[in-house]
């Protein structure tokens, strides 16, 4: 019986096509401040779905919320709120900066406690990095009102997020930078990627140039920066990728609502990601079980379900972060989903046959365990 993975790349001869096309250009990559035709092309599929003025394509997430806090001005000295229950990245961009990074945090929704990021905040506080997790946005209005009162940057990691709104708005609108992810999992890819949205001109302008190496015009630089390029091979598939964008997030939102169906009457599970306020384009379906979730994980991992967990560990609990003096903080929430959460496959390429095999083997590993 055949695997079915957490998620996977859907790529079809769309992909293949706009890929050979750059491969009979030879122009693999562009090293001007606008980028080549396929980034140029991609940022602005991006923008016009978020509504946003400036989309800067870069070479992963990561390099997304470097970017940013850099173009921001981040230095060392400075604070940045972070919650601990996401991925390192987050955090260690923060560090990359010279900045220490402050965590707090979450709610039973796993994102971001408004209070707790109220009650963190400090005179060295320069910006906060909410997390749209598993898809799901964070509550930003209140998040948003703070920060702007007390001249805090808002920048969300909307790495997972790419097509969920809040209150209407799409993610990566909601604050002064949105930085977003094309891994090779995530809800559009292009094997590697990221993006920037902002309504600031001076701030994309800043963009520009520290995913260019601070470079104009040849070598020129004129700020510190990196090669966060895109190549356009990769944005080619992004571009692509995005007109695909509704279909991909239709697909996981029918196979979550039927997961949905089939485990409401379980004991001891629950979805809790479910304001009516917001959509969700399920990145990761994520359940809370009240007990024995590694028991359950296993039997649906030898059953051939990818069932995984994000996260085990708390960012400030890892060894590096627990290493710089990090690893004493109590996070009560945080630590308790790390032990409780569980992911199951709903991405778009699973047949209606796999999602049903889903289902029944998650009922019966409940029954067993539970």
């Amino acid at each position: 019986m055949s695997f079915i993975a957490i998620n996977k790349p859907l790529l079809g001869e769309e992909e293949k096509k706009a890929v050979d096309d750059v491969l009979s250009t030879g122009k693999l990559t562009d090293a001007s401040l606008e980028g080549g035709k396929y980034v140029r092309e991609f940022e602005g599929k991006v923008g016009r779905l978020l509504g946003a003025k400036h989309v800067v394509a870069v070479n992963s997430g990561t390099a997304a919320l470097h970017t940013t806090l850099m173009a921001l001005g981040i230095r060392r000295g400075d604070e940045v709120v972070v919650p601990s229950f996401t991925f390192v990245a987050t955090a260690n961009v923060v560090l990359a900066c010279g900045a220490k990074p402050v965590f707090v945090d979450i709610k039973k929704d796993y994102n971001m406690d408004q209070a707790a990021f109220r009650k963190a905040l400090s005179k060295r506080t320069k910006a906060v990095l909410p997390v749209h997790l598993y898809g799901y946005p964070a509550d930003m209005d209140e998040i948003r009102e703070v920060a702007e009162k007390r001249g805090v940057a808002v920048v969300e990691d909307a790495a997972e997020s790419l097509g969920a709104t809040y209150k209407g708005t799409q993610t990566g609108k909601l604050s002064d930078a949105g930085c977003f992810s094309m891994y090779a999992t995530k809800v559009v890819t292009s094997g590697e990627g990221g993006a920037v949205s902002t309504d600031d001109d001076e701030l994309a302008e800043r963009l520009r140039l520290v995913r260019n190496h601070g470079m104009v015009h040849g070598y020129d630089s004129r700020v510190l920066g990196f090669n966060y390029r895109l190549p356009e091979l990769n944005a080619a598939i992004a571009s692509v990728q995005m007109d695909k964008l509704d279909g991909f997030i239709k697909k996981r939102k029918r196979n979550a609502g039927y997961l949905t169906e089939k485990i409401r009457s379980l004991k001891g599970v629950e979805f809790t990601q479910t304001a009516e306020d917001r959509t969700h384009v399920y990145y990761l379906y994520t359940l809370r079980l009240s007990r024995k979730r590694d028991a359950v994980l296993k039997a649906l991992n030898s059953s051939g379900i990818g069932a995984a967990v994000y996260f085990r560990m708390p960012v400030h609990k890892t060894p590096l972060y627990d290493r710089l003096g990090f690893g004493k903080k109590t996070l009560r929430n945080t630590e308790d989903a790390t032990g409780h959460v569980v992911s199951l496959p709903v991405h778009p390429g699973i047949t209606d046959a796999e999602m049903e095999r889903v289902a029944d083997e998650f009922v019966k590993a409940c029954a067993v365990n539970l």
